[in-house]
């Protein structure tokens, strides 16, 4: 059975959240927030909290946002110099405290289709440089699978993106793809596999939802993560805040996320609270 993890772009990174984790059997955590928070990260106190309750930090979900200003595939290469700058500075902070995990997102959306080819060049292009920096450091550069118009957001585009550098790896987002089957994209990036961000949704548009309330047939979506062989964390991705587009009669705990896994781990649809608004 695969470890539990969940992502911590839905509590903060306080003792009280860390100590309620040490309750349950989450055993790992991505460090991932709004992109303003992350200059307040106190590395060493997240490192000592860690070890304190025995929590891995498992990867680091490096910031996306505001395009403007982290940018991969910008056409302004003093922005692709910036955004370089910037993530590997975050990394180099991460790495002091023993993550080697970094996801990463290609870029925002908005972009015509006559730019595109030269923005996955680009895009392409910092990858391979953020590949290498990663690798110095003792670490991996995981790029993720995107929605809508989002560069990245076909399993096409996802092995062109990585086809630049061998170092580089793939995030599978579970609640990203509205384009091609995510059985099919998980067999295509077996190989590069380095982690996944566990959610559900409508296939219409990303949801977050927790597996069950959504439309993905997870024993099938299992079947194929065994069919990989992925032995890393099921990194849940989603805010325990119940969102707008689902109504809960409360919000989730971290026993829920566990609860939830074990069915998933057991080969079933797990029951859920959520209904569709």
């Amino acid at each position: 059975m695969n470890r539990i993890g969940i992502s911590t772009c839905g509590f903060p990174l306080t003792e009280e959240y860390f100590a309620a984790l040490a309750e349950t059997e989450i055993e790992a955590i991505e460090i991932s927030m709004w992109s303003s928070q992350y200059q307040f990260i106190d590395y060493k106190n997240l490192s000592t909290l860690a070890k304190r309750y025995d929590i891995e930090l498992w990867s680091y979900h490096l910031p996306f946002a505001p395009f403007h200003e982290i940018f991969p595939g910008s056409r302004d290469i003093s922005v692709r110099k910036k955004t370089i700058d910037y993530l590997s500075e975050l990394m180099k902070k991460a790495s002091d405290i023993g993550i080697d995990k970094f996801v990463m997102h290609s870029g925002g959306e908005g972009s015509l289709p006559e730019e595109r080819q030269e923005l996955m060049e680009n895009t392409m292009e910092t990858f391979d440089k953020m590949a290498e920096i990663a690798h110095k450091l003792g670490g991996a550069i995981a790029v993720e699978d995107l929605p809508r118009s989002c560069l990245g957001n076909t399993t096409e585009e996802v092995l062109q993106l990585i086809s630049i550098n061998d170092k580089l790896k793939v995030c599978f987002d579970t609640n990203h793809l509205l384009q091609d089957d995510n059985n099919d994209f998980l067999r295509a990036v077996k190989d590069r596999l380095l982690t996944v961000h566990i959610s559900d949704y409508d296939f219409v548009d990303e949801k977050h939802w927790l597996p069950g309330e959504g439309e993905i047939d997870w024993p099938m979506l299992m079947n194929t993560f065994k069919e990989v062989n992925y032995q890393g964390v099921f990194m849940y991705e989603l805010e325990l805040a119940t969102p707008d587009s689902i109504s809960r009669p409360r919000n989730l705990t971290f026993q829920d996320i566990v609860d939830n896994a074990k069915a998933l781990f057991a080969g079933k649809t797990p029951e859920t609270l959520g209904k569709w608004n």
